[in-house]
């Protein structure tokens, strides 16, 4: 049996903090709010295969009201989310993502947060897409005060 899952992510802006998408540092002045490293690429993966599996959701898993989590590389959350799939009897096949940011421009960047992404689960070259798009000027991503990821992966029962 094949299952598809969709994830959502979406941070503000803050000074102060690395940018990290996709386990990738992207240079910029400055990263996203949150109790982990903020990596809402890593964050949206993370739901849609655990809600694929029907594993409940990031936030369950690793609360942000636990200090273990504070600043947590969000890459080691989504293996420890893939281990908790694979233990439920399923395998990620796949994985569709679509980063909505103004900016910083990510097209440079997309291709290395695919490798890491597939790297971390598993998956061959070409299971994993990341795109990157503008909102188009509006609302708070248009105004530049954060970003979202939507995210798609689709599970196998083994």
């Amino acid at each position: 049996m094949i299952r598809v899952g969709i994830g959502y992510d979406s941070h503000r802006f803050t000074e102060g903090r690395p940018l990290v998408l996709g386990g990738v540092r992207i240079p910029q002045s400055h990263g996203l709010a949150g109790h982990s490293d903020a990596d809402a690429v890593a964050h949206a993966l993370t739901d849609a295969i655990l809600g694929a599996a029907g594993a409940g959701d990031i936030g369950r898993l690793f609360p942000d009201t636990d200090p273990r989590w504070r600043d947590a590389d969000s890459m080691d959350l989504l293996a420890r989310a893939h281990d908790t799939v694979r233990a439920r009897g399923y395998a990620c096949l796949q994985a569709d993502l679509t980063i909505i940011a103004e900016q910083p421009k990510l097209a440079a960047h997309v291709d290395g947060m695919a490798d890491n992404l597939a790297r971390r689960l598993g998956l061959g070259p070409g299971r994993v897409s990341v795109k990157a798009k503008t909102n188009e000027g509006m609302g708070f991503i248009g105004r530049g005060e954060g970003l979202a990821v939507i995210a798609v992966a689709t599970v196998e029962a083994r």
